[in-house]
Protein backbone atom coordinates (compact mmCIF):
# COMPACT_ATOMS: atom_id res chain seq x y z
CA UNK A 1 0.00 0.00 0.00
CA UNK A 2 2.81 2.48 0.82
CA UNK A 3 4.46 1.78 -2.68
CA UNK A 4 1.11 2.75 -4.45
CA UNK A 5 1.10 5.91 -2.49
CA UNK A 6 4.10 7.02 -3.06
CA UNK A 7 4.40 5.79 -6.95
CA UNK A 8 0.94 7.76 -7.05
CA UNK A 9 2.75 11.13 -5.54
CA UNK A 10 5.83 10.56 -7.77
CA UNK A 11 3.53 10.33 -10.94
CA UNK A 12 1.81 13.46 -9.63
CA UNK A 13 4.92 15.57 -9.19
CA UNK A 14 6.38 14.79 -12.44
CA UNK A 15 3.32 15.55 -14.47
CA UNK A 16 2.75 19.28 -12.66
CA UNK A 17 5.68 20.04 -13.71
CA UNK A 18 5.46 24.19 -14.01
CA UNK A 19 8.57 26.02 -14.51
CA UNK A 20 8.68 29.24 -12.18
CA UNK A 21 11.24 31.62 -13.43
CA UNK A 22 12.59 33.53 -11.65
CA UNK A 23 12.42 32.08 -8.36
CA UNK A 24 11.87 34.43 -5.63
CA UNK A 25 14.87 32.94 -4.12
CA UNK A 26 16.91 35.03 -5.95
CA UNK A 27 15.45 38.13 -5.33
CA UNK A 28 17.36 37.81 -2.04
CA UNK A 29 20.16 35.47 -2.74
CA UNK A 30 23.02 35.06 -5.03
CA UNK A 31 22.79 32.38 -6.97
CA UNK A 32 25.47 29.05 -6.47
CA UNK A 33 27.57 28.85 -9.66
CA UNK A 34 26.73 25.71 -11.06
CA UNK A 35 30.43 24.73 -11.48
CA UNK A 36 31.90 21.17 -10.65
CA UNK A 37 32.20 20.69 -6.83
CA UNK A 38 35.43 19.04 -6.93
CA UNK A 39 35.24 18.38 -3.33
CA UNK A 40 34.62 14.63 -1.61
CA UNK A 41 31.91 16.25 0.88
CA UNK A 42 29.50 19.48 0.29
CA UNK A 43 27.95 20.79 3.59
CA UNK A 44 24.53 22.54 3.24
CA UNK A 45 22.10 24.52 5.43
CA UNK A 46 21.19 27.72 5.61
CA UNK A 47 19.49 29.58 2.57
CA UNK A 48 22.95 32.36 2.95
CA UNK A 49 25.07 30.08 1.89
CA UNK A 50 26.43 28.72 -0.99
CA UNK A 51 23.92 25.51 -1.84
CA UNK A 52 21.46 27.25 0.14
CA UNK A 53 19.15 26.31 -2.66
CA UNK A 54 19.23 22.72 -1.30
CA UNK A 55 17.24 23.82 1.72
CA UNK A 56 13.63 23.14 2.26
CA UNK A 57 13.81 26.94 3.21
CA UNK A 58 14.73 27.83 -0.21
CA UNK A 59 12.14 30.46 -1.98
CA UNK A 60 11.12 27.93 -4.58
CA UNK A 61 7.66 27.60 -4.96
CA UNK A 62 6.20 24.00 -6.20
CA UNK A 63 3.25 23.00 -7.80
CA UNK A 64 2.14 19.25 -6.49
CA UNK A 65 -1.38 18.02 -7.37
CA UNK A 66 -2.65 21.40 -8.47
CA UNK A 67 -2.01 23.07 -6.14
CA UNK A 68 1.11 25.77 -5.56
CA UNK A 69 3.52 25.05 -2.28
CA UNK A 70 5.60 28.51 -1.60
CA UNK A 71 8.82 26.07 -0.69
CA UNK A 72 9.02 22.58 -0.41
CA UNK A 73 8.96 23.40 3.74
CA UNK A 74 4.98 24.28 3.27
CA UNK A 75 4.50 21.15 2.07
CA UNK A 76 6.21 18.79 4.38
CA UNK A 77 5.01 20.52 6.80
CA UNK A 78 1.45 20.85 6.02
CA UNK A 79 1.22 17.00 5.29
CA UNK A 80 1.79 16.07 9.10
CA UNK A 81 -1.98 16.77 9.24
CA UNK A 82 -4.73 15.41 7.78
CA UNK A 83 -7.08 18.01 7.81
CA UNK A 84 -7.16 20.28 4.37
CA UNK A 85 -8.15 23.13 6.59
CA UNK A 86 -4.65 22.60 8.73
CA UNK A 87 -2.90 21.50 5.44
CA UNK A 88 -4.62 25.37 3.93
CA UNK A 89 -3.33 26.89 6.70
CA UNK A 90 0.11 25.83 7.05
CA UNK A 91 0.54 26.24 2.69
CA UNK A 92 -0.56 30.15 3.39
CA UNK A 93 1.97 30.41 6.25
CA UNK A 94 4.02 33.60 5.41
CA UNK A 95 7.48 32.11 5.57
CA UNK A 96 9.24 28.62 5.42
CA UNK A 97 9.96 28.77 9.36
CA UNK A 98 6.61 29.72 10.25
CA UNK A 99 4.98 26.86 8.46
CA UNK A 100 7.88 24.71 10.20
CA UNK A 101 7.18 26.24 14.00
CA UNK A 102 2.78 25.41 12.93
CA UNK A 103 4.40 21.96 11.80
CA UNK A 104 6.28 21.72 15.12
CA UNK A 105 3.26 22.73 17.75
CA UNK A 106 3.00 19.98 19.86
CA UNK A 107 -0.74 21.21 20.37
CA UNK A 108 -1.97 19.60 17.16
CA UNK A 109 -1.88 16.26 16.85
CA UNK A 110 0.08 14.92 13.67
CA UNK A 111 -1.50 12.15 11.63
CA UNK A 112 -1.54 8.70 13.34
CA UNK A 113 1.03 7.52 10.44
CA UNK A 114 3.70 10.29 10.26
CA UNK A 115 6.46 8.27 10.75
CA UNK A 116 6.45 5.69 7.90
CA UNK A 117 4.83 8.86 5.78
CA UNK A 118 7.31 11.15 6.42
CA UNK A 119 9.83 10.06 3.73
CA UNK A 120 7.74 10.15 1.44
CA UNK A 121 6.25 13.43 1.97
CA UNK A 122 9.50 14.86 1.74
CA UNK A 123 10.87 12.91 -1.14
CA UNK A 124 7.54 14.05 -3.24
CA UNK A 125 8.05 17.75 -2.16
CA UNK A 126 11.99 17.93 -2.94
CA UNK A 127 11.41 15.64 -6.06
CA UNK A 128 9.05 18.04 -7.13
CA UNK A 129 11.42 21.04 -6.48
CA UNK A 130 14.08 20.03 -8.53
CA UNK A 131 11.99 18.58 -11.20
CA UNK A 132 10.28 22.18 -11.98
CA UNK A 133 13.59 24.08 -11.72
CA UNK A 134 16.27 23.33 -14.49
CA UNK A 135 19.00 25.26 -12.41
CA UNK A 136 18.59 23.44 -9.45
CA UNK A 137 19.00 20.05 -11.66
CA UNK A 138 22.06 21.39 -13.25
CA UNK A 139 23.32 22.87 -9.48
CA UNK A 140 22.69 19.10 -7.81
CA UNK A 141 24.59 17.36 -11.02
CA UNK A 142 27.72 19.97 -10.73
CA UNK A 143 28.01 18.48 -7.28
CA UNK A 144 29.22 15.72 -9.06
CA UNK A 145 30.35 12.36 -7.05
CA UNK A 146 30.51 14.39 -3.82
CA UNK A 147 28.85 13.47 -0.45
CA UNK A 148 25.97 16.30 0.30
CA UNK A 149 25.33 16.93 4.17
CA UNK A 150 22.64 18.99 5.76
CA UNK A 151 25.15 19.91 8.30
CA UNK A 152 23.18 21.26 11.15
CA UNK A 153 22.98 20.14 14.67
CA UNK A 154 19.57 21.29 14.93
CA UNK A 155 18.48 17.45 13.39
CA UNK A 156 19.83 14.45 13.53
CA UNK A 157 17.20 12.96 11.25
CA UNK A 158 17.05 14.96 7.72
CA UNK A 159 20.83 16.52 8.66
CA UNK A 160 23.67 15.14 10.23
CA UNK A 161 23.64 16.23 13.76
CA UNK A 162 26.45 19.09 12.84
CA UNK A 163 29.04 15.82 13.14
CA UNK A 164 27.76 13.49 10.61
CA UNK A 165 26.44 10.56 13.10
CA UNK A 166 22.71 11.63 11.96
CA UNK A 167 21.18 10.04 9.29
CA UNK A 168 21.24 12.94 6.80
CA UNK A 169 18.48 11.64 5.07
CA UNK A 170 17.67 14.69 3.04
CA UNK A 171 21.45 14.61 1.90
CA UNK A 172 21.29 11.25 0.55
CA UNK A 173 17.40 12.17 -0.80
CA UNK A 174 19.62 14.83 -3.00
CA UNK A 175 22.45 12.23 -3.80
CA UNK A 176 19.59 9.74 -5.01
CA UNK A 177 18.04 12.59 -7.21
CA UNK A 178 21.23 13.31 -8.53
CA UNK A 179 21.77 10.14 -9.52
CA UNK A 180 18.75 9.64 -11.29
CA UNK A 181 18.98 13.43 -12.95
CA UNK A 182 22.49 12.35 -14.19
CA UNK A 183 21.68 8.80 -15.83
CA UNK A 184 18.65 10.88 -17.01
CA UNK A 185 20.86 13.47 -18.89
CA UNK A 186 23.29 10.81 -20.11
CA UNK A 187 20.05 8.60 -21.96
CA UNK A 188 19.24 11.94 -23.73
Amino acid sequence: MKLLVFLSLCLSVTTACAQFAPAPHYDTYPPTPAITFEGEILDFYSVKNLYGEFSNFALFPIVIDDVSWPTSEHYYQAHKYTDPKLQELVRQAKTPMDAALMGRDPNIPKREDWDEYKDIAMETAVRAKFAQYQILRELLISTDQSQIFEHTKNDCYWGDCGDRTGKNKLGLLLMKLRFEFTRNEALR
